[in-house]
Order: structure tokens, then C-alpha cells, then sequence
């Protein structure tokens, strides 16, 4: 029988095996994109993130109630939501050291998002850009909100732990701001789940194998495609719709 199970066996992805610890390279018909850490690191926050919403939306108000019943009632809830608020931040400021070297907005696209130019494009998924490298700007501005939505909601989280510390005009304030902030970053992860499955098929993979295919990366990332294989990747068509 064990003989039998080993010549069945499947044998070992080598594209999978080289993204546990390296990324940027090509296997075959891949290119690791994000290795084992990298990855990790992404669904520690995710679950983190998720575990903060279920607990938190039955304290936020009655219409979520049925949710308390996940975790024991929403007195458990009370108790596990600060704490899964903690982990979360903990696990973001991993990621934040963990990617910030890959997220420095240039001159040019802070402009074009500032003009609203770029982010135009961006929502109507136009891949015109043959200067895309790893990351675009919509990618790394959503970085930087996610990060400082995430402070928003330690800070205002603190205060609302401790509430005897703080003088009433700050706790009210701490209440808005938590919600507040817990709306626009919902709105940002469902546009992010949305770009990473539906919008731009074969994205998702990158965060479950690590790895994307050459065509994926020629479409979407061409500079990072040309740096990464050394071959030349002709620019999309201008006003080419990929959704």
C-alpha cells in the first residue's frame, strides 16, 4: 500500500516549492510572486481583520445580533473583539515593514491620483500602462489607506477599552471615528476581494500558491514582467478593458 500511494503520488509543484522563500522568479510558465512569509502575513491580517468584524458588529448594533451566537453570546464577544482588534493591528504593522519598501508612491503617481486621472483607469480597470511594475498605484495607495485606517481604528479601539480614562468629548469622538473608519474600510476590502478574484482572474492565486502565470504578469504588471524574465513585453492596447 505505501508503494502504491508513492506512484500516485503527485509530484512536488517546483514553482510552489521555490516561492516558500524567494519571490520575482520564473518556474516554467510562473513567476513566484509572493513567497511563504509574504503570504502568511497577508491572511494572519485578513482572519485578524474578519475576527474583528464578526465580534464587532453585534456590539455596533442589534440588526447584526444573530452574529454574537458565533462566539458564545455578546458578552464573549465584548471580550474577544479588543483582543482580535489587537492582533489585527500587531499583524498590520508586520505587513506594513513587510511590503513598505514596494509601496513608495512615485512623483508621477501621486499626480495622476491626485488629478484623478489614474484612478479613473484604475476602477475601469484600463491596463494601458506599460511602466506597471509589481505593484500599481491603486495597489499601493490602498496600502497606505488600509495602514491608516487600521491606526484609526487603535486609537479610537483604545479609547472606547478604557473609556474611564478619557474625558467625554474624546470618547464621543472616539465613537464616530470608530465607525467612521470601519465603514471606508470595509468599502476598501470589498473593492479589494472584488480586483482579486472577479475583476482580474488569476490574482487570487498569488496569495494561495504564490505564484502567477507569465501572461498574468505580462497583462496586468509589464515592467515587473521585464524585469523579472528579461524578455520584452509589448504595452496593451490603449483603452483595453480586462474586468
Amino acid at each position: 500500500m505505501p508503494r502504491a500511494a508513492a506512484a500516485h503520488r503527485r509530484p512536488a509543484d517546483p514553482a510552489v516549492i521555490m516561492g516558500q522563500r524567494r519571490e520575482d522568479v520564473v518556474v516554467g510558465n510562473e513567476i513566484v510572486r509572493h513567497n511563504r512569509a509574504s503570504r502568511l502575513i497577508h491572511w494572519v491580517v485578513a482572519l485578524t481583520f474578519f475576527a474583528c468584524v464578526f465580534t464587532g458588529m453585534p456590539i455596533w448594533t442589534p440588526l447584526f445580533g444573530w452574529m454574537a451566537a458565533l462566539f458564545g453570546g455578546l458578552t464573549v464577544c465584548r471580550v474577544i473583539h479588543p483582543w482580535a482588534g489587537v492582533a489585527f493591528m500587531l499583524s498590520t504593522v508586520v505587513m506594513f515593514f513587510e511590503w513598505l519598501s514596494d509601496m513608495h508612491l512615485k512623483k508621477s503617481e501621486r499626480r495622476e491620483w491626485i488629478s484623478g486621472s489614474r484612478a479613473m483607469q484604475y476602477m475601469r480597470y484600463e491596463t494601458d500602462d506599460s511602466n506597471v511594475g509589481k505593484y500599481n498605484g491603486g495597489q499601493k495607495l490602498q496600502f497606505w489607506l488600509v495602514c491608516f485606517a487600521a491606526l484609526g481604528l487603535l486609537l479610537s479601539g483604545l479609547m472606547m477599552w478604557f473609556p474611564r480614562t478619557f474625558p467625554p468629548i474624546l470618547m464621543q469622538l472616539s465613537y464616530l471615528i470608530h465607525d467612521i473608519t470601519f465603514i471606508l474600510f470595509m468599502m476598501l476590502i470589498v473593492f479589494h476581494i472584488y480586483l482579486g478574484t472577479v475583476a482580474e482572474p488569476g490574482t487570487f492565486g498569488s496569495m494561495t500558491r504564490g505564484t502567477v502565470t507569465k501572461a498574468w504578469a505580462r497583462l496586468h504588471h509589464p515592467r515587473w514582467y521585464r524585469e523579472v524574465t528579461g524578455e520584452a513585453a509589448p504595452p496593451p492596447h490603449p483603452h483595453t478593458h480586462h474586468g
